[in-house]
């Protein structure tokens, strides 16, 4: 199953038009995040905040991701402050992968941003967390937080927000997206057999793992009578009809 590196801003210099900062309101969105992450079976691993940019790239590359994901919010330059909108979300001009999912990410921005015109996918040159990542990187900016509407739209829409950006990464992945529920926990009930862990919610999803007869499982979502689930850190697919909760 897919894995992530979420990388929330860690500017809280970086003052939002009436009150905030850009870390404040990108770690809000980051903690909307991690249920759909968990729901949809996408395993994370959250920046430090006390550390850099350099220091996100450096726990990005120390482990084995399949995404790096950055989040954050722009701000116009000085003689254009608080009058530019927009969402831009920057890939790897190298990378097919990065195109791909930066374009997924704001064709499905569009649905819910107030101007779907000003959604686009942006090449850089520059940006560290786009450039300098083992994994597949994007960088997004959400909306110019020193514009007045744009602030209050990324105020207002932080669990939608939330919510598209993992759909758009379920898309990206090729897997279901499975709404937020209560995370349960289960005993496998078979004849005695394993019950087998799967990377996609189907009979031909290949087996990634296993859980023996009357082990506790944690179920972390449900789609189509197969549970996201959780065991020993194996995450993936079991058929629900051999899970009791």
């Amino acid at each position: 199953m897919p894995k992530i590196f979420l990388s929330p801003s860690t500017q809280e210099w970086n003052k939002y038009a009436t009150d905030g900062n850009e870390e404040l309101y990108m770690n809000r969105l980051a903690d909307r995040i991690e249920p759909y992450l968990r729901s949809c079976g996408i395993g994370f691993v959250r920046n430090d905040p006390s550390r850099n940019v350099t220091g996100a790239i450096a726990d990005s590359n120390a482990g084995t991701y399949d995404v790096h994901l950055a989040l954050h919010s722009n701000a116009a330059p000085e003689n254009l402050a608080g009058r530019l909108r927009g969402i831009d979300i920057y890939f790897a001009p190298k990378s097919v992968q990065s195109e791909k999912l930066a374009n997924i990410i704001a064709n499905n921005l569009k649905a819910i941003y107030p101007l779907p015109d000003k959604v686009r996918a942006v090449p850089t040159y520059s940006l560290g967390e786009v450039l300098r990542t083992k994994a597949v990187a994007v960088l997004c900016e959400l909306g110019y937080h020193d514009n007045y509407a744009d602030e209050a739209w990324l105020k207002n829409n932080l669990e939608n927000i939330a919510k598209n950006i993992v759909n758009s990464l379920c898309d990206y992945f090729g897997i279901p997206f499975v709404p937020v529920g209560a995370i349960r926990r289960g005993t496998v009930t078979t004849d005695g057999s394993n019950l087998n862990i799967r990377n996609y919610p189907s009979l031909s999803g290949s087996i990634i793992g296993s859980i023996p007869d009357g082990a506790e499982v944690m179920i972390n979502g449900v789609t189509n009578g197969w549970y996201v689930v959780n065991y020993n850190g194996i995450i993936g697919y079991s058929s629900s009809e051999y899970i009791t909760l």
